[in-house]
């Protein structure tokens, strides 16, 4: 059994917080050597994995691109072991991911914009706006006493919550359902988190698909840079604004509903993979259950073994793109070494149920942590969401984040009896800006901020 350094790892690695509002401050080293005292501080700031007896109000967690590690001092030979992914940065993997058209680079807004340089991201997170204002105020004052870095953006999320407290986004589907356990976090694993084993039992994912310095899926340490130090206890975080277009999504839905043989809201469910109240379509193909999608014991236990031609939850279904689970060779083998940690929420007001587009500036912004970006948030970016070869489906694409900026437009098999395309699927959801970082462990801070002396 793993055992995790969980004071040496930065909590939001390892569980969510579930504390509903968050802003993201974004950092540029100006001066290394006070940077780096500023460094050390957070170091002895930042929430940790290790357990907690009442939640707090609220804290951060930090994190650092390649252009930000080198700016702070990281030796050339460490910066030169970290993965090419890394140091090339998200915008120069825009082709790859699909962020082409409306989400091309030329096109981020700030910091994220062409000639931009993030170095840093403190994440901070909180029970409502007041700890979130009062601590973000905290954090800012420290910055300029230490006089290091300049704020070059802030961005706020809030979650959405309904009279449950249930999180959903924008499109209205309840959100953050699906995510791994990982062994020795010290969380207890619920049915369906993890992978099968050969008893048809679930089990956590091993700690090294997502932290560094710990055995993967394959029984062994994930290609890390050096020194230890640095690394170990460390992953790679993807940050990604996406853009919603909300009023779009509806309007295509609605479209499409009316020549649908069921009704609207059973083909939002299709598009998806689960009725917008988190409810399976495996467990309940023909209407939503409440009591099911709120038993996080079950609603998230199911495979895909008995729904191999997707007559409940279409194989182009979104949930079922993002985690195969069993339905694909190997015994889900294949899919354990994809899979990662989701942290997002939303940003930006509701759009009232019919409205039409009210130019406010909304959506999710995506959060990824990872051992590998490459293997994990960019091939299910780029194979998974992006392309239909390995289901079956030709070139389509999600029709919920893909691009869809392919002519002819792409489409969406839904199965049934006749089989349902839904057709001339547009972008419902853009990419505004975005970045790779690397959230050390403790010990990885505490060596940045020796670095530079």
């Amino acid at each position: 059994m793993t055992l995790l350094d969980l004071p040496n790892i930065q909590g939001f690695v390892v569980r969510g917080y579930r504390l509903p509002v968050a802003a993201y401050l974004f950092l540029r080293v100006e001066d290394p050597i006070k940077a780096s005292k500023w460094v050390s501080f957070a170091a002895d700031e930042v929430i940790t994995a290790a357990p907690w007896s009442e939640k707090p109000d609220a804290g951060i967690n930090v994190a650092f691109t390649c252009a930000g590690l080198e700016a702070l001092g990281v030796p050339a030979f460490s910066l030169g072991d970290f993965p090419l992914e890394f140091r090339e940065g998200m915008a120069a993997r825009a082709e790859l991911l699909g962020d082409t058209e409306k989400s091309d680079p030329s096109r981020w807004e700030k910091p994220f914009d062409p000639g931009s340089a993030v170095h840093a991201m403190v994440m901070i997170s909180a029970k409502d706006d007041d700890a979130l204002a009062a601590h973000r105020d905290k954090v800012c004052q420290r910055i300029e006493e230490y006089g290091g870095f300049t704020l070059l953006a802030t961005q706020i999320g809030k979650a959405l919550e309904d009279d449950k407290e249930h999180n959903h986004e924008h499109f209205g589907y309840v959100d953050g359902i699906g995510q791994p356990s990982i062994e020795g976090s010290g969380v207890a694993p619920l049915p369906g988190q993890g992978a099968v084993d050969k008893k048809g039992d679930w089990r956590p994912i091993r700690a090294g698909e997502f932290i560094l310095g710990y055995l993967d899926e394959e029984g062994v340490l994930p290609p890390a840079a050096t020194p230890d130090q640095l690394v170990v206890n460390g992953s790679y975080l993807v940050y990604r604004k996406l853009r919603q277009d909300v009023a779009g999504f509806r309007r295509q839905l609605m479209k499409a509903a009316e020549r649908y043989p069921g009704n609207e809201e059973k083909l939002a469910a299709k598009l998806v993979g689960r009725w917008r109240d988190g409810t399976p379509l495996v467990l309940s193909p023909e209407e939503p259950d409440q009591s099911l999608a709120d038993d996080r014991m079950r609603n998230n236990a199911f495979s895909y073994c008995d729904d191999r031609q997707g007559s409940s939850c279409p194989v182009g279904g979104h949930i079922r793109r993002a985690n195969p689970r069993d339905s694909l060779p190997f015994e889900g083998k294949l899919v354990n070494r994809h899979r990662m940690i989701r942290r997002g929420i939303s940003y930006g007001p509701e759009l009232p149920p019919g409205a039409e587009d009210d130019g406010e500036d909304r959506g999710l912004i995506f959060t990824s942590l990872q051992a590998s970006i490459e293997r994990q948030f960019e091939f299910v970016q780029s194979q998974w969401m992006n392309e239909g070869n390995v289901f079956g489906v030709g070139d389509d694409q999600d029709a919920v984040i893909g691009s869809q900026d392919r002519d002819p437009p792409r489409k969406m098999l839904v199965p049934g009896c006749p089989p349902f395309f839904m057709d001339n699927l547009a972008r419902m959801v853009e990419c505004a800006g975005g970045e790779y970082f690397f959230t050390p462990g403790i010990n990885g801070l505490h060596f940045i901020s020796a670095a530079d002396g």
